[in-house]
């Protein structure tokens, strides 16, 4: 049975100086995927067939995150990168307790909150309804999102070019809609923050303004996580690095070190 995300006050004893917010201690995930082909011809589906022996009939395991196990700490920013399919995304998930263990602990200080490109708001629903609709669901409360309100339309730019705040979600670009997003999640503070790839949407104005955001979010004592495949949005925001190549953890520290040895290893 997998084990499911853990507070903190039953993790391992961590380092002291530090209060740690998030713990992955030996995680491993596994996805099933139900109706996996076997092959073709007779003899691969024979010997598909008694590989799987033992195993739930017609699923394949897809083993995602591979022993993964770190600290992370109050007020540190921590990028993600490695290759696609990685396990960057899944290991998010996972803090967020959206996926669970099937081996190892994740263990939280908090409530993490998981921002991703298609976090889901109301397509059919205007952007103002979707304000009010996101920061609840962050935990606000109305009279907080009625105070922030306007600094959240400001800070997303979705009005510079008309009055689109007003009109259905199903109307924005996707730039403009995770724009919104990005601004909704980041009008309250957070015990932890996971950002999947919302910087790198819209131009390079807003991306400023999202990495500064990203900077006072840490100085408010949270921790946040972000997902990129842009290194220069990496080293602008982040401390130290994790990271992922084939669901293993392949290096962890400080962002300059890990992302040469990376760049070493895609040759960019």
């Amino acid at each position: 049975m997998a084990d499911d995300k853990t507070t903190l006050d039953k993790a391992p004893e961590a380092s002291q100086g530090h209060i740690p917010t998030v713990i992955a201690d030996e995680l491993h995930i596994v996805y099933r995927v139900n109706g996996a082909k076997t092959g073709k011809g007779s003899a691969t589906s024979a010997l598909s067939r008694i590989l799987r022996r033992g195993e739930e009939r017609g699923v394949r395991k897809v083993h995602a995150v591979r022993g993964v196990s770190f600290t992370a700490y109050r007020g540190e920013a921590i990028g993600l990168i490695g290759s696609n399919g990685s396990g960057k995304s899944t290991l998010l998930r996972a803090i967020a307790g959206l996926l669970p263990a099937e081996k190892g602990k994740v263990y939280t200080d908090g409530q993490p909150s998981l921002l991703g490109v298609n976090a889901a708001l109301m397509n059919d629903l205007t952007g103002e309804r979707n304000v009010i609709l996101g920061g609840l669901a962050m935990g606000m409360s109305r009279e907080q999102i009625k105070e922030r309100y306007e600094e959240i339309v400001d800070f997303s730019g979705i009005n510079e070019k008309g009055d689109f705040i007003t009109l259905p979600m199903r109307t924005y670009s996707s730039g403009m809609a995770a724009r919104l997003r990005f601004s909704i999640a980041a009008a309250k503070d957070h015990d932890v923050l996971m950002i999947d790839e919302a910087l790198a949407t819209g131009d390079r104005k807003f991306q400023k303004r999202s990495e500064a955001r990203i900077r006072e979010l840490r100085k408010e004592a949270g921790t946040v996580f972000l997902v990129s495949h842009n290194n220069k949005s990496i080293r602008d925001t982040c401390d130290r690095v994790l990271w992922l190549e084939r669901g293993e953890l392949r290096m962890d520290g400080p962002t300059d070190e890990v992302i040469k040895e990376y760049e070493k290893f895609t040759g960019k």
